[in-house]
């Protein structure tokens, strides 16, 4: 059986790159000297696979031991000086009483007074959407901050206030009918009350 042409000629062509691939390799000069012979690689054996179990390593031998940060304290829980944990809840014992429900946007919306070092005045707080934000409007306020917002929104448990422009010009936190916060550009304190 004779090989096509093209195939003697593919494999001539192909023995003779690896040829002077193979003599400078390393940068040195071409060598005249047949290539190594190829040897042949013993097949692998296969390895029974089980479940894998995974586990710390042991510490290196005279390496630091660094503590264990998810195991408690020896001698209970008192970290820091803070108070002890108190103890978990018994079969039989009342369940704690919940924590209380954090006020919504919705629970803002409204008409507030406001309280600063300066006096007084009245910010209402509106349910109409404003691009990404809710409208609000200023009255009576003196402060140069105050009397510029036109916009807020509730996020994170904290009512941002904007002025004109898109600043925030306080940050409050508290229920729905009380806040206290601070005034963004002089950290002045204000508190909102209905």
């Amino acid at each position: 059986m004779t090989k096509p042409l093209w195939l003697t000629t593919a494999v001539m062509c192909s023995a003779l790159a690896l040829g002077a691939c193979s003599s400078t390799r390393l940068g040195g000069p071409p060598s005249r000297s047949a290539a190594a012979p190829i040897t042949e690689v013993p097949p692998v054996e296969a390895v029974p696979s089980g479940p894998v179990e995974a586990a710390p390593l042991p510490p290196l031998a005279g390496a630091p031991v660094v503590p264990d940060m998810t195991a408690p304290p020896p001698g209970g829980t008192d970290i820091a000086g803070l108070p002890p944990a108190p103890p978990p809840p018994t079969i039989g014992s009342p369940a704690p009483a919940p924590a209380a429900a954090p006020a919504s946007r919705t629970a803002m919306v409204g008409n507030w007074s406001v309280q600063t070092s300066g006096g007084s005045c009245r910010v209402q707080l509106s349910s109409s959407p404003a691009l990404d934000l809710y409208r609000a409007s200023a009255s009576g306020c003196s402060n140069q901050d105050l009397s510029k917002v036109n916009a807020w929104d509730y996020r994170d448990g904290e009512v941002y206030l904007y002025q004109t422009g898109g600043s925030v010009a306080a940050r409050l936190r508290g229920s729905s009918s009380s806040l206290s916060g601070v005034l963004a550009k002089s950290g002045a304190p204000l508190s909102l009350t209905r």
